[in-house]
């Protein structure tokens, strides 16, 4: 078990380390709380594992929570390649293993709803239950209404190989900022996290880094293919949308899953553990909890 050590954190609303693991060839920084069934919780852009800051504390009363920064997000190494969806799975099935789980419920939103889909579908004995946010699953149908004017901007500009570093670097917190107004429903997040997001996503590598999950998105398209043309998603499932994706994501797992539930939040942007972490504690602990 590849482990490095602990470092506590003391200024967050839950009692939480920092932990270094080594988890499919990459190492990952990963935010750990609380004791019980697992949780693995999987980000999505422009976030890191403090996109969970709100809800840790609600989660760690009856669950161990993991909530790490993907590969080549926030503090975890800045790998070469591996930025798709089945790769990140892989991460994640690693990860579970180097903590010693044997199973957990797996929460994703953005960029990390495919890859908590694909694990889902791969290691269903390992997966309890899943949870999805505001995100599409690649080419699957039930999303034609949500992209009736086509994908949003930053999907093809995020595309292009080496165009949004060049361009963006040394404007990294105008173009950040952006998203958490957009994400909030104009509120914006409060300076710290602000600061930690924009931190994060500052520099070309990094941006490198988070762009490359936009470039794999065909490969991460097939990947979701595959998996639903090889089986169904036989484990307890929810969906959950808000603004802009809404129902998209649960007409696109309704035709593939045997035990679906889905919700729509009200006045709620895309960033909902930290818009509306209360509302989604609501949904997220009896359903988690089952």
């Amino acid at each position: 078990m590849t482990v490095a050590p602990t470092l506590a954190l003391h200024d967050h609303p839950a009692d939480i380390e920092l932990r270094r693991v080594t988890a499919n060839g990459v190492e990952l920084n990963v935010a750990l709380a609380g004791e019980g069934p697992a949780v693995l919780l999987l980000h999505g852009f422009p976030h890191t594992w403090q996109l969970w800051t709100d809800v840790l504390s609600g989660l760690a009363r009856r669950h161990r929570v993991i909530a790490p920064d993907l590969r080549g997000f926030g503090a975890s190494a800045r790998a070469a390649d591996g930025y798709d969806a089945g790769t990140l799975a892989s991460d994640a099935e690693a990860l579970l293993a180097e903590l010693g789980e044997t199973s957990a419920s797996v929460v994703g939103i953005d960029l990390g709803t495919p890859p908590a889909f694909l694990l889902a579908m791969r290691r269903p004995g390992l997966v309890r239950r899943l949870v999805v946010m505001e995100s599409l699953l690649g080419r699957l149908p039930g999303a034609e209404k949500f992209l009736t004017d086509g994908a949003p901007w930053w999907f093809g500009f995020h595309s292009a190989p080496g165009l949004p570093e060049s361009v963006l670097t040394g404007n990294e917190a105008r173009y950040i900022d952006w998203f958490l107004e957009a994400g909030t429903l104009g509120q914006g997040m409060r300076p710290a996290i602000r600061d930690a997001f924009v931190a994060a996503y500052t520099g070309s590598d990094a941006l490198r880094c988070a762009f490359s999950a936009y470039r794999a998105m065909p490969t991460s398209a097939r990947q979701i293919q595959e998996a639903v043309d090889r089986g169904r998603l036989a484990l307890p499932a929810m969906a959950i949308g808000s603004h802009p994706v809404g129902r998209a994501l649960e007409h696109q797992l309704r035709p593939v899953a045997d035990d679906l539930v889905g919700h729509v939040m009200e006045d709620c942007g895309h960033i909902i553990p930290l818009h509306r972490p209360e509302a989604l504690l609501r949904l997220l602990l009896p359903f988690l909890a089952a």
